[in-house]
């Protein structure tokens, strides 16, 4: 009984690689430099940028590094899956998209999300320890996302009344 258990989930598991992966692609759309955060935010400092670049990049940007695994089934469609909502919510590779208001709630969020541990999320930094963010991490992006949004407040136009 368990080896036919056992031959049912591996047959499973070879059918599963031919699933199309259309849902969630493994892609990289391209990235124009201008209109990501790294090249708009005003504040963003070689430490916090090398910080996101770290531990959000492949997730919240179109810079995505996809690990070999990446095109195991069923581990794929859970990957492309999370990439997909992630650049959904926030993508540093289209900043550029976000008008003032929005962006300011983006900068809220991340130091929110980052201050509570749950960015990055806690199944992902197993598999990539260089994600997990330091209290000095958490400090300096959260001092950060304050810095910049003061900087978008002082230089609105509603501002300036």
């Amino acid at each position: 009984m368990a080896m036919r258990i056992l031959i049912a989930i591996a047959v499973l598991f070879v059918i599963a690689q031919f699933v199309p992966k259309t849902v969630y692609p493994l892609t990289n759309p391209p990235v124009d430099e201008t209109r990501t955060l790294a090249a708009r935010a005003r504040t963003l400092t070689p430490e916090v940028h090398a910080i996101l670049v770290r531990a959000c990049q492949d997730c919240h940007s179109n810079k995505t590094v996809w690990p070999w695994y990446s095109k195991v089934a069923p581990v794929s469609w859970l990957l492309s899956h999370d990439v997909s909502e992630a650049r959904r919510h926030m993508n540093m590779s289209n900043w550029a998209r976000y008008n003032p208001m929005a962006a300011a709630n983006k900068l809220e969020h991340i130091c929110e999300e980052v201050d509570q541990g749950d960015m990055p999320l806690w199944y992902y930094r197993p598999m990539h320890p260089q994600a997990t963010l330091s209290d000095s991490d958490k400090k300096a992006i959260c001092a950060w996302t304050r810095a910049e949004q003061a900087a978008m407040q002082s230089s609105s136009p509603s501002a300036a009344r």
